[in-house]
């Protein structure tokens, strides 16, 4: 169980509107990620699925049943916040049986879902301390353990690693990833952070405004993001984008001038891009590479970040075009060197005016 569908949801705070017209199926034991910029709908989104708050159109239901009148108590559901919210009276054994002994549960059922979810958790030992003597990851543990043991039809995590320093949010992820293959439960998860997006992922959802720019697998929303903003918001660091013209067909595709005037072969569907045709050239940093003086385009360094297993270039063309490269290996560049960068033909995405995804490999 845990089949979650979202049918014309739209919801406004007032005049204002934050959502509309979200249709999405997240599937039995998916691990599906909201990803998107501040203020395009991912938390409030959950809080809808989760009964906290009430869509103002469209409805939500989980496996088969309309939920949308149900309360956020009777849907089965298991939230964990960003901000633990332990109750710092209590012990962590106390916290986790909380909405159990609410639930009147028997004794002896607690104890076992105790026990077993502070095995699963490694935190057996933290059972009788209280939150103020835990470290922050042992108290996202404690805040996760908590949800654990309702034995919930989804679980929602809102943000949930963003309070924790970037080391220990590397462990947890990890340990959320394999969480979620024991447990086999569905997750919903929220977060701005795309590379937890791509880590964690069953499948992503990519926001904006509101509304749905596409959902997909990670490596599929990477490989074949269906818009410019896909393609600028999922992998790190960002997209270059290159404005170009169309000059005409060449076998399996177009050529496209840019830069100053150098043509740039592009795959494309036939009849996808007509001669004239205003385009925009998307490639990865770590698409670019470092050929001779002669064979690619000319690009002034400005900034090197020596990362020691790679090397990243912040550089502009001639024309003032940011150009940004992740070069293998340890570069010896400084603020001033002209360098030239080269990229495949089957590396390279192509956006129309409209800002959709027309050729890429």
């Amino acid at each position: 169980m845990g089949q979650i569908t979202l049918s014309g949801i739209s919801k406004n705070f007032g005049a204002v509107q934050v959502l509309e017209g979200i249709d999405l199926d997240i599937r039995k034991g998916e691990l599906v990620v909201f990803v998107g910029p501040s203020g395009c709908g991912k938390s409030t989104l959950l809080r809808l699925i989760a009964g906290l708050d009430k869509p103002t159109g469209g409805t939500i239901a989980i496996d088969g049943r309309d939920v949308t009148p149900v309360p956020a108590a009777d849907r089965g559901l298991a939230m964990v916040f960003q901000s633990y919210a332990l109750y710092p009276h209590m012990s962590v054994r106390q916290n986790m049986a909380f909405g159990l002994e609410n639930a009147h549960l028997p004794r002896p059922e607690i104890d076992a879902r105790i026990a077993e979810a502070s095995r699963m958790l490694e935190i057996a030992k933290l059972l009788d301390r209280r939150p103020g003597q835990l470290s922050g990851g042992q108290r996202q543990r404690v805040a996760i353990g908590r949800a654990i043991v309702r034995n919930p039809t989804a679980f929602l995590l809102d943000e949930p690693l963003s309070n924790l320093d970037a080391e220990l949010r590397v462990s947890m992820r990890a340990e959320l990833a394999a969480l979620h293959q024991r447990l086999g439960t569905t997750m919903v998860y929220v977060t701005h952070d795309q590379v937890e997006a791509m880590t964690l992922a069953d499948r992503i959802v990519v926001l904006r405004a509101g509304r749905i720019e596409q959902v997909d697998t990670p490596l599929a929303l990477f490989n074949a993001p269906a818009n410019v903003f896909v393609a600028g918001f999922i992998g790190a660091p960002n997209m270059n984008f290159i404005q170009g013209v169309v000059r005409g067909p060449v076998e399996g595709g177009v050529a496209v001038t840019a830069f100053d005037g150098r043509v740039v072969p592009v795959d494309a569907a036939a009849g996808a891009l007509a001669p004239g045709d205003a385009v925009t050239l998307g490639v990865r940093p770590h698409h670019l590479r470092r050929v001779g003086p002669d064979e690619g385009l000319p690009v002034t360094v400005h900034l090197v970040e020596a990362l020691g297993a790679e090397t990243v270039v912040h550089g502009r063309t001639a024309e003032g075009q940011r150009i940004l490269a992740v070069l293998a290996g340890q570069e010896p560049l400084a603020s001033g060197d002209v360098i030239a960068l080269a990229f495949e033909r089957r590396q390279t995405h192509a956006f129309d005016k409209d800002g959709l995804r027309v050729a890429g490999n």
